[in-house]
């Protein structure tokens, strides 16, 4: 490859890189940015970061608020979200079920993948008794402090386990597990009973019960939970129910993706 070719393949690499750390400052905490910060928070200079917002407001990838000079995330990135999205198995199986049960359960009901080492929601739909501000589609979630994400772990080897989480967690509340033999004790638990439960682990004054998916081959690819505030989930009384209603629906959307589960006839 000529010179000049292999000088422009790196920039244009460059470039890339850069418009994607730009996208990437904007968070649910910063969910805009102005000039300045985008070139404190990339290291760019500031011409850099100029000449790239421009070219990403151009291309609807941001917006710009005239009046108050902030950045935001633009339609383009929207519809590229909708797209991965609708292209997932699982979020197509689950999307229509996890809203009907929402709705007649009156709670929120959320389905959600594993990504490396946090969980990635696909399904967010509230019920009227568990209303949220916002939405929890494509946020991420830890995985030993949460129903879902012990749920999408359960089925782990331990050295596997380890690999992927470590030995030591966040902690988010009192009633966060923060140790590894703390977390095997709890998946040991989900394995048992079928579905992993949460209370107060990650938030104050919420509680959710979630269940495995499993893909054609068994594996556990996502989770389905129904979570609400404490006082609408009422598990001391309501667990046995809710649990079984997580179960059930997750083996529909399992059922969606070829799995099929044997029973082994017993001796007679």
């Amino acid at each position: 490859m000529p010179r000049e070719a292999v000088r422009e393949s790196a920039g244009g690499t460059q470039s890339v890189e850069r418009a994607l750390s730009l996208l990437s400052a904007f968070t649910e905490e910063h969910p805009e940015r102005r000039i300045s910060e985008l070139v404190a928070t990339t290291g760019l200079g500031q011409s850099t970061v100029s000449r790239l917002v421009g070219a990403l407001v151009n291309l609807g990838y941001l917006t710009h608020h005239g009046r108050s000079g902030l950045y935001g995330i633009g339609p383009r990135v929207i519809t590229l979200a909708g797209i991965g999205l609708n292209q997932s198995p699982v979020h197509q199986q689950s999307r229509q079920l996890a809203q009907n049960l929402a709705a007649s359960l009156g709670l929120g009901v959320n389905v959600a993948e594993r990504h490396d080492a946090s969980l990635f929601y696909l399904c967010h739909f509230e019920g009227a008794n568990a209303p949220r501000p916002s939405t929890l589609i494509g946020r991420g979630g830890p995985l030993h402090a949460t129903a879902m994400g012990k749920a999408l772990v359960s089925e782990l080897e331990p050295t596997g386990l380890r690999d992927l989480i470590g030995v030591e967690y966040a902690r988010y509340t009192p009633h966060t597990i923060t140790s590894y033999d703390e977390l095997a004790g709890a998946l040991q638990e989900v394995r048992s009973r079928g579905y992993a439960t949460e209370l107060e682990e990650l938030a104050f004054g919420r509680a959710c019960v979630a269940a495995p998916i499993r893909d054609r081959s068994g594996q556990v690819v996502a989770a389905l939970s129904v979570s609400g505030p404490l006082s609408a989930m009422n598990l001391p009384a309501r667990q046995d129910e809710l649990a079984m209603i997580a179960i059930e629906h997750a083996d529909q959307i399992s059922s969606s993706l070829g799995y099929h589960a044997t029973v082994t006839a017993l001796p007679g």
